[in-house]
């Protein structure tokens, strides 16, 4: 029987690192705890241990504070690179967010000048309306 060379393993890489590498998460501690909040599922499987081994060719689905990903895994990094290497380590699959239909965060955040009233914009606004002037009684 004739021996074949191995072949190279598929090169798998930490959950978290590869998290980091991506630049799906700022930080190594905070890819950690979005993992052991159950908010990453490879293959459609919930993980929920940092130590879990990614490769190319998996789908994983990410929710973020932001945004929801899902992404399929094309390489496994080597370091934290500019955002263009680290685009290199991913194919985005996520549904594109329908016109007029704010995001979680664009719903928690407002537009200058929306809302309550500062306090000048509030003297302004009495300026305009007609009667007394404030403060002639």
């Amino acid at each position: 029987m004739e021996q074949q060379p191995p072949s190279a393993p598929a090169m798998r890489q930490r959950l978290d690192k590869w998290l980091f590498f991506a630049r799906l998460v700022k930080s190594r501690s905070l890819a950690q705890k979005v993992i052991e909040a159950g908010h990453v599922a490879i293959n459609g499987k919930r993980e929920t241990q940092s130590s879990a081994q990614v490769k190319a060719g998996d789908m994983l689905e990410v929710s973020l504070e932001r945004r929801d990903l899902v992404v399929r895994v094309l390489l496994t990094g080597s370091r934290r690179g500019p955002y263009e290497e680290a685009r290199l380590l991913y194919e985005d699959l996520s549904p594109a967010v329908p016109a007029g239909r704010p995001t979680l965060f664009e719903q928690a955040t407002r537009d200058r000048g929306a809302g309550r009233p500062t306090k000048r914009e509030r003297r302004e606004t009495d300026r305009l309306r007609p009667g007394p002037e404030p403060g002639d009684e």
